[in-house]
């Protein structure tokens, strides 16, 4: 389903060209949880925003269902990270100033079309499936750190994305909230959906169902 092969991406450091990655390639299969683990400075961060579409790859191939996303024009993109993919970042990127439930239809309140009943029923169901249903009209602000990442997990679900991408998810919680985290990523695999995580943590990495090493800008063997 989505398939890179070779890819390539360098950042200038103090006017000096660094490579992150160096020939990566990857396939994630259709409803298939695969953890990229390494050390800090090994390129999976950077490998998780290529796939996402969040960063341009200088060389390389990326493909997502047969089209090209490197050849995709910006405005198609767009399209394709709000129907079919969604992040989840270590740190939350909810809108301060939206609610709970207003943050988790964001993808529906960027259309020029008003937000149905349906869609605001669907937001309430999901976030009722993270636990956040009574705290719906809350701002993020009043919400812990797991509860914003509940919210971002309830919005891929409102979307029903095909791939959710998560950079350390559970990396600022503590390990009870981390391993509720976990187990709501689970229940997202269970259902279908295709997950690609970056983690430090191999107990976590265990639950996937494919861990690849990331070394020096390249999988290991």
């Amino acid at each position: 389903m989505l398939i890179a092969r070779n890819i390539v991406k360098n950042f200038t450091v103090d006017g000096k060209m660094v490579p992150v990655l160096k020939g990566v390639s990857l396939t994630v299969g259709a409803g298939e949880f695969v953890a990229v683990v390494g050390r800090s400075g090994s390129g999976k961060t950077t490998l998780l925003h290529v796939l996402a579409t969040l960063v341009q790859p200088d060389g390389g191939e990326l493909h997502f269902h047969d089209e090209d996303l490197r050849r995709m024009p910006e405005q198609h993109l767009n399209r394709l990270r709000q129907a079919d993919f969604s992040m989840i970042f270590q740190f939350h990127h909810l809108l301060p100033y939206l609610t709970v439930l207003e943050n988790s239809l964001l993808s529906f309140m960027r259309s020029v079309k008003p937000v149905g009943k349906e869609a605001v029923n669907k937001a309430y169901h999901c976030l009722e499936r993270v636990g956040l249903a009574d705290k719906a009209d809350r701002l993020p602000g009043n919400l812990s750190g797991g509860e914003q990442q509940r919210v971002a997990i309830a919005r891929a679900l409102v979307k029903s994305s095909k791939v959710l991408f998560a950079d350390e998810p559970t990396g600022s919680l503590d390990k009870a909230t981390g391993e509720q985290i976990m187990e709501l990523l689970a229940g997202l695999h269970q259902d279908g959906m295709s997950l690609v995580m970056v983690t430090h943590d191999p107990e976590y990495a265990r639950l996937s169902q494919r861990t690849v090493v990331m070394e020096d800008g390249l999988i290991g063997g």
